[in-house]
């Protein structure tokens, strides 16, 4: 029975329900190792990833590539079987395919996430805690653990939990029943704010098992004294004193006995004394990394304050690095060490990169750090290492080259370490055996997804100082500013559900309408998170044009747009969207915006038709005039790139292009050939070169097209105006009118209001209202694609459209008409021939007529042959014309 049932289970049946244990099994005998070395591949579920109703398949991007399939094998009961293209045992390649399947259940559609629709802004605190706390208990519960305990004679004890389904292990010290009372190592314990999590629980219900109620009653008794961190609504410090203690001890000690510690100095003092008598004093890890930080703040206050006071006065402007910062830089630096641990979210172009540099070069001279881990884009590493090397003394190493190789560098006597995001997942374990003192996130924003095990990962390390650099902490939603902090403090904000509930508003249906508490949130960000515009040194900025260009698009661009669009309506217009749909309405809004661009991005059909690269060439031919100029061009699609290149060659004018095809180590060599070389006029790219890249010795911008968002074209255009651009910047943006770009125009500002109503410290918003769930999906659709165009087009133009629209209706109309009269024609020409026998030579000239026929029919876009033929002359039509006459003429008259 169990056997059939189990056969008749699907692939993806079998893989929603496969736990850790079973996937080690797969394995043997080193499953659980393999799986932990395979999590570390970065895999995009997207690319590299196919599900189909019989196998399960992973292209891992190493080395040697390796593809990686499992399947279910009817003959041995339904059970799963693997092949790797690289490996014939058990290997690491097969363990990243296990690992994804256990930890991307919900974005492979192997499961879903339960749907709260309650209105939990209704909610009280209390109300909210049980909720959280009844979740915890019941994946207690539900959830296998390994428990060893320090003790086995009393449930007070240390004990070490391990997860069976993830292998990861955390200590608890439990000290009590009550929330509070205990402590576990846990990321969720840290920073959920309810004194317990599930492996505290976990180890409880166990006691309550294994021990009698007389012995869960008799309280824990202290037999040292310890100093350590009590995690409720806020973190407080506690001193742990035993009842027997010797006087001089107690003396020492009595100010601190049964309240929090409010004085750090005092406690650091009465350490000393007791250690000096030779009492035993025991600092937990969580409590001595709070006083640290209490210390360190109280410290550099003063030295602070002084340099915030008048950057521009300051001798550190100077002195600090190799070159003379600008006032507000070095006060950004300032504020970034008197934090410790801060957020510099800075407009593009204002130098966050230098100012990186000298947080790292004050905090060695201040507080003797030695150990720099800087983590960002893989394209932006050489470029880190060449401002460190500009902008000081310090040596720097990059990480790369094999796995063996990299572990092996991460230990090493240089200040700065740099590494990329996709190596802090590899490279995991060597990089946790170094004790980083400072830790720089450069483009934060790619932790900006809580979901992501990417920003798991990247959270989770640790180091006393820590400065995330971004100039978009917030893209669509204050959900990624609240991932980004936790990097910083993983208590500021909150935990995630308090948040959610303190800052979102939400329908009776459990769907976010809009943000609130605002100003709250700023006050909470205040010391933590620093934040200037352009408009907040405009003074040091040079000028900056922009100037929309419309253009008209073609017939054929405006068909396939339409015709994308009647999928979008026909998928909004239903009152349930499935999966499917919602892919559907992805595929067809992105066919939209390619079309804006060329019906060769569409249909991969030449010669493709292009008003905007008729444009192009006009602004080429203008813009080659300036024999000085230089000009950064930016596009969505390699296939636009491609096509733009063209233009470019016909004109002589030299390039550099860079995509995601370029590999890391050239793209520097490509930035430079567009700095020095004269004859190099223009720097082509997609978005791969709007992150992290200077190129202010360009003076203009094109943006062949719009991205989604505001910070993506932000982005674009920061890369030539920033700190250090000397010449005034003009930015083009090519817009094709009655097409979706025409609306992203307005829709790309209402996003931006929320990210300025968020980090601005002196704004007076409070609230955001948004539309969400399917409902405000259509109407968010509604407004993108029926929104008014930001400028009005000329009302001449718009007939003359409107015009050449019913024209292109009323030849289509009668073409049909023509082909049902030639139709006719011929038929009735037919049954007037005299009937002969068919021969071998009549069909092989029908054949040959039919074939050269053909290559004059083209099919339309509902299917019909359309006849295309050329004629010599405007005779050779009247001929024609006259010639169908007589014949439906005779039809008619017989």
């Amino acid at each position: 029975m169990t056997t059939r049932k189990s056969a008749n289970l699907t692939l993806r049946d079998k893989l929603s329900r496969l736990t850790f244990a079973q996937a080690c099994k797969l394995l043997a005998p080193n499953g659980a190792a393999l799986i932990s070395q395979g999590g570390r591949y970065t895999i995009d579920i997207y690319r590299q990833v196919k599900l189909t109703k019989r196998q399960f398949r992973v292209e891992l991007d190493t080395p040697v590539r390796s593809i990686v399939t499992i399947w279910l094998d009817k003959e041995t009961s339904g059970k799963l079987v693997w092949h790797c293209s690289t490996s014939k045992t058990p290997c690491a390649e097969v363990g990243a395919a296990l690992s994804l399947i256990l930890e991307e259940k919900v974005a492979l559609g192997l499961a879903i996430e339960p749907a709260d629709m309650l209105d939990r802004a209704a909610l009280s605190d209390a109300e909210l805690d049980a909720i959280e706390v009844a979740a915890r208990e019941k994946r207690a519960s539900e959830e296998k653990m390994v428990v060893r305990s320090d003790n086995p004679k009393t449930p007070w004890t240390d004990y070490l939990v391990t997860n069976k389904t993830s292998g990861k292990s955390y200590r608890v010290a439990l000290r009590g029943a009550q929330p509070g009372e205990s402590y576990c190592t846990c990321p969720d314990y840290r920073k959920n704010t309810l004194g317990i999590c599930k492996h505290t629980i976990h180890v409880m219900q166990k006691n309550r098992r294994k021990f009698s109620a007389a012995q869960l009653r008799k309280p824990f008794k202290l037999k040292s004294i310890i100093v350590f961190v009590q995690y409720s609504n806020e973190l407080q410090l506690y001193v742990g004193i035993p009842d027997k203690l010797e006087a001089d001890a107690n003396k020492i000690l009595k100010r601190f006995r049964d309240k929090p510690v409010d004085d750090i100095s005092a406690l650091v003092k009465a350490v000393g004394k007791l250690e000096a008598a030779g009492h035993s004093v025991v600092i937990y890890p969580d409590a001595e990394e709070f006083i640290q930080r209490r210390c360190w703040q109280s410290g550099i206050k003063e030295k602070v304050a002084e340099i915030r006071k008048n950057p521009a006065k300051h001798p550190l402007r100077k002195e600090l690095l190799k070159t003379e910062l600008l006032p507000y830089q070095l006060d950004g630096i300032a504020f970034s060490v008197g934090a410790g641990r801060a957020i510099l979210a800075d407009d593009m172009g204002l130098g966050k990169t230098i100012q990186g540099v000298g947080v790292a070069a004050l905090l060695e001279r201040e507080a003797g750090i030695s150990r720099v881990l800087v983590v960002c884009p893989a394209s932006l590493k050489t470029q880190w290492r060449s401002e460190i090397y500009r902008f000081s003394d310090f040596d720097a190493q990059l990480i790369a080259g094999p796995a063996a190789k990299r572990s092996e560098q991460y230990n090493n006597e240089c200040l700065f370490t740099i590494c990329n995001y996709e190596q802090v997942l590899r490279d995991l374990i060597p990089i946790e055996q170094v004790h980083w003192d400072l830790i720089i996130l450069d483009e934060a924003q790619r932790i900006k997804n809580w979901q992501a095990k990417t920003s798991g990962v990247i959270k989770s390390l640790r180091s006393t100082f820590a400065l995330a650099l971004t100039g978009t902490p917030i893209e669509n939603r204050i959900d990624e500013l609240h991932s980004i902090v936790e990097f910083i403090d993983d208590r500021r904000l909150g935990p995630d559900f308090r948040f959610q509930q303190r800052h979102r508003v939400l329908a009776d249906n459990g769907r976010i309408t809009g943000y609130q508490n605002l100003g709250e949130l700023r006050r909470l960000l205040l010391p933590v998170l620093l934040r200037r515009t352009r408009a907040s040194v405009l003074k040091e900025l040079p000028a900056r044009t922009t100037d929309i260009i419309r253009i008209e698009p073609t017939e054929e661009q405006l068909d396939i747009h339409a015709g994308q669009m009647r999928i979008v309506n026909s998928v909004i217009g239903k009152s349930f969207l499935t999966e499917m749909d919602l892919l559907k309405l992805q595929k067809a809004l992105l066919m939209c915006r390619m079309s804006a661009d060329s019906t060769m991005l569409c249909d991969k059909e030449e010669p493709g038709y292009s008003s905007k690269l008729k444009a192009l060439a006009d602004l080429f031919d203008r813009l080659s005039q300036d024999e000085q100029g230089e000009v950064v061009l930016f596009s969505e699609w390699t296939t636009m790139l491609t096509l733009i290149e063209r233009l470019l060659k016909k004109r002589k004018i030299g390039y550099v292009r860079m995509d995601g095809k370029v590999p890391q180590q050239k793209r520097m060599a490509l930035i430079n050939s567009f700095r020095d070389n004269d004859d190099c006029r223009l720097f082509m790219t997609t978005n791969a070169g709007s992150t992290g890249l200077n190129l202010q010795f360009a003076d203009t911008v094109i943006n062949v097209d719009l991205p989604w968002t505001p910070a993506l074209l932000e982005q674009r255009i920061g890369r030539v105006h920033r700190m250090g651009q000397k010449n005034p910047v003009h930015v083009f943006i090519l817009i094709t009118e009655n097409t979706i770009e025409e609306s992203l125009l307005s829709t790309l500002s209402a996003k931006h209001e929320l990210a300025l109503a968020v980090l601005d410290p002196d704004s007076n918003v409070d609230s955001v209202d948004l539309v969400s769930g399917i409902d405000g999906l259509k109407q968010r659709l509604e407004i993108l694609l029926g929104a008014m165009p930001e400028a009005a087009t000329d009302e001449s133009q718009r007939r003359g459209i409107k015009q050449k629209h019913q024209a292109a209706e009323d030849r289509q109309r009668m073409a049909e008409a023509g082909g049902q009269m030639l139709g006719a024609a011929f038929s009735f020409l037919g049954e007037m021939l005299p009937s002969q026998p068919e021969t071998d030579a009549s069909r092989a000239m029908a054949q040959e007529l039919k074939q050269r026929f053909s290559q004059c029919v083209e099919r339309d876009e509902h299917g019909k042959p359309q006849l295309i033929v050329t004629l010599p002359n405007d005779e050779a039509l009247d001929n024609l014309a006259e010639s169908l006459a007589r014949l439906l003429g005779v039809q008619r008259g017989t």
